[in-house]
């Protein structure tokens, strides 16, 4: 397969990238600034300085088989990078005749925004960035794509297992967690399998 991942500089990016290279994909690995991955045969490395310019991304987009948002931010306060960068996503995709999307969003986001402890933790100190992948889910719902959005709890840098629970009902508890290499695994495996198509499959260990 053709593969695109943007976010590709980040802890989940860059095990996207890895994985799908590993499975013999062709990947595009999308970063905002140059060296920010390292990538190898099977892997094309792309800077984009700035995803919401018009246009920017539509030759990187057409005719992949599919693309996989890893976007984030470590920046303080209100943000949008979520938001920003999958509208410029979708704008290419619906350009290009691209169909297939997979984002990584979080669990708490909207209905699963509720009185759980887990939820209840995660916004109180991580708002700004849950209504920043809230407003991203609600864009992705209303475009005409083939998405699926995956909301992972808690992830770490532990090395991957290749076993781990999936599920639109997984209950996430407060001490749920996922490591960045299976989240990786499993986003390079739905782009693959549509298993979820049109869903929003939890996933932990």
């Amino acid at each position: 397969m053709r593969i695109i991942v943007f976010g590709a500089s980040g802890g989940t990016g860059i095990q996207a990238v890895q994985q799908a290279a590993s499975a013999g994909h062709l990947v595009t690995a999308v970063t905002r600034r140059p060296h920010a991955f390292a990538g190898g045969a099977l892997v094309r490395n792309v800077v984009v300085p700035d995803l919401t310019l018009p246009g920017a991304i539509d030759h990187l987009v057409q005719d992949q088989d599919a693309v996989i948002s890893a976007l984030g931010t470590d920046a303080k306060g209100p943000v949008s990078v979520c938001t920003d960068g999958i509208r410029s996503i979708l704008a290419a995709m619906e350009h290009t005749g691209t169909r297939r999307l997979i984002a990584v969003s979080a669990h708490g986001a909207a209905e699963t925004h509720d009185r759980s402890l887990y939820s209840l933790a995660l916004w109180a100190t991580l708002a700004d960035k849950m209504r920043d992948k809230e407003a991203m889910e609600r864009l992705i719902q209303d475009s005409g794509v083939d998405w699926t959005i995956v909301r992972p709890p808690a992830l770490n840098d532990k090395p991957g297992q290749g076993r781990y629970r999936t599920g639109t009902d997984l209950r996430i508890r407060l001490t749920s967690a996922i490591s960045r290499a299976d989240l990786g695994d499993f986003l390079v495996r739905e782009a693959q399998t549509h298993a979820y198509l049109h869903q929003f499959p939890r996933i932990a260990a």
